[in-house]
């Protein structure tokens, strides 16, 4: 009662919303800038079972904006850092650590363990995946965004409203830049991250006025904010629900692109490293077998990669490798490998391995 009277004081919760909260079942996937402060107030509102998905491990980087984690966090599995911390913050409810990628594999008999999934990803393979996934198993997704000053935040699949391939059928041809390569101010998932939060107690709760059908678009610059209104496609999605998960429309489900760690790219015997950034971006890299061809010109000069290599593709972040690698799947490149931490953790490897 002590824990929680500040919600039970509110005529909207009471102690009978309060038990919702208890009883509730939330997955959140991606426990980086937009799962931090989600995990955080679910765990403090006593949301009664939360699920953690993330296959990643903290790195310095991630502190400047994903403040559930601390300096004694780097290099712990996310999912398993955050159960760690979210357990001292509420030690009466029930927390999964899951140290995996969402796949096609593991993504619908997940789901179904819980009521609501939070979209906490940070690239399009998986927010595609999570919209499919949700779809075959009739959950509510609370979608968050973030790119450089910019945020989204949306409900969809909420009692069968429009859902993200309402809005984008198919994925970019050029997909953006992700955080780690465009930048994101340090602030900004944390307040979508909070509006995703909100989203989830409205749900659980019952109070009217669920962002479902509806885009809000934030500007920190602003702080000005607008909603776009979200036309349901019923065609596309009956067409999601009678199909298996793994034969989906999109090549981001179909293919599964393995990442490879720094230490383990540096033990292969002569890997061809490719990066597919543009020419002018930094760190520049000193490393035998490297070949640069920016992401724009790889389908076109196929012809100057070794297909007999073992190909370990990297870029800023992640995002462009991860496409690349699609490509050079596609086109018979057998052995490839997405490079984890991408040019900066590769040169930083390469520097403190000539000290």
């Amino acid at each position: 009662m002590e824990r929680y009277s500040r919600h039970i004081a509110l005529n909207e919760v009471g102690q009978e919303g309060q038990d919702k909260l208890s009883n509730a079942r939330i997955l959140v996937v991606g426990a980086g800038g937009l799962g931090c402060p989600v995990l955080q107030y679910l765990a403090a509102a006593g949301i009664g079972k939360l699920g953690i998905i993330d296959n990643d491990e903290v790195e310095e980087s991630n502190l400047q904006r994903q403040v559930l984690y601390g300096t004694s966090s780097i290099g712990i599995n996310k999912a398993l850092a955050a159960k760690d911390r979210l357990q001292d913050l509420n030690p009466t409810i029930s927390i999964q650590a899951i140290n995996e990628k969402l796949s096609t594999l593991n993504a619908v008999p997940l789901f179904e363990d819980y009521d609501i999934i939070v979209d906490g990803s940070d690239n399009l393979e998986t927010r595609y995946l999570i919209n499919d996934a949700s779809l075959i198993t009739n959950r509510s997704v609370v979608y968050g965004a973030i790119y450089k000053f910019e945020g989204q935040l949306s409900v969809f699949n909420y009692k069968n409203g429009p859902t993200y391939r309402c809005i984008f059928p198919e994925p970019p041809r050029n997909e953006l830049l992700n955080c780690a390569e465009a930048g994101v101010l340090g602030v900004l998932p944390g307040i979508i991250g909070s509006m995703q939060a909100n989203e989830v107690l409205k749900i659980v709760l019952g109070i009217k006025g669920v962002l479902s059908g509806k885009l809000y678009c934030y500007n920190a610059k602003t702080s000005a904010g607008y909603l776009l209104n979200i036309e349901k496609n019923e065609q596309l999605i009956a067409q999601i629900k009678g199909e298996p998960l793994q034969e989906q429309s999109t090549t981001f489900c179909k293919t599964s692109i393995e990442e490879i760690s720094i230490d383990e790219a540096l033990k292969k015997e002569q890997p061809l490293f490719l990066d597919v950034r543009n020419k002018d971006e930094k760190p520049i890299l000193e490393i035998e077998n490297y070949q640069q061809i920016p992401l724009p010109e790889i389908s076109e000069n196929l012809n100057r990669i070794n297909p007999k290599s073992e190909i370990i593709v990297l870029c800023q972040g992640g995002n462009r490798s991860r496409k690349a690698a699609h490509i050079l799947l596609q086109n018979s490149f057998n052995s490839c490998y997405n490079l984890k931490g991408g040019a900066p953790a590769l040169s930083a490897a390469l520097k403190q391995k000539s000290v």
